[in-house]
């Protein structure tokens, strides 16, 4: 099978292909953990450049992935990861990998040190990635910190 190059776009967070995929996610969410799926607060002008940033990733044309980050805290150094989601059809062809290192790379150039994300004890593909991409279990912070199903990461950029 040939190889397909992943083509990883900057999107608005309010864009139609991106709110597409996040419906997907948010609903990929709601099936393991039940509600809306997440439940965070998220406005789109987090995402705007310096502040955060929108990802899109392309397989065959097709819009299959996506991933953002927003300015987490006061310092200006941390970055949070937001609505990392691979559509299943593309899932085990290294999608996930490529937006979350296009991410962590946008957040480093926009000045952040760190990146940090919260996740859940349902999605243990998503677990094992952050694990074997460097992130360390932190405290629970955000919206869940006090939900018995968060997992927090962090990673130093």
């Amino acid at each position: 099978m040939p190889v397909t190059e992943i083509d990883i776009r900057v999107v608005p967070f309010d864009s139609a292909v991106a709110q597409k995929l996040i419906r997907a996610v948010l609903a990929d969410l709601g099936a393991r953990y039940g509600g809306e799926g997440d439940e965070t607060p998220v406005d789109a002008a987090e995402f705007v450049p310096p502040h955060g940033m929108f990802l899109v990733a392309h397989l065959d044309g097709e819009p299959v992935g996506c991933g953002g980050w927003r300015s987490h805290g006061e310092d200006g150094d941390t970055a949070e990861l937001k609505r990392m989601y691979t559509a299943p059809e593309a899932r085990g062809r290294g999608v996930a990998r490529a937006v979350l290192a296009a991410i962590e790379r946008s957040a480093h150039e926009h000045g952040r040190k760190r990146m940090i994300l919260e996740c859940g004890d349902q999605q243990p593909e998503a677990i094992a990635m952050y694990s074997s991409a460097g992130y360390e279990r932190i405290p629970n912070f955000g919206f869940y910190r006090d939900s018995p199903n968060c997992i927090s990461f962090g990673r130093t950029l």
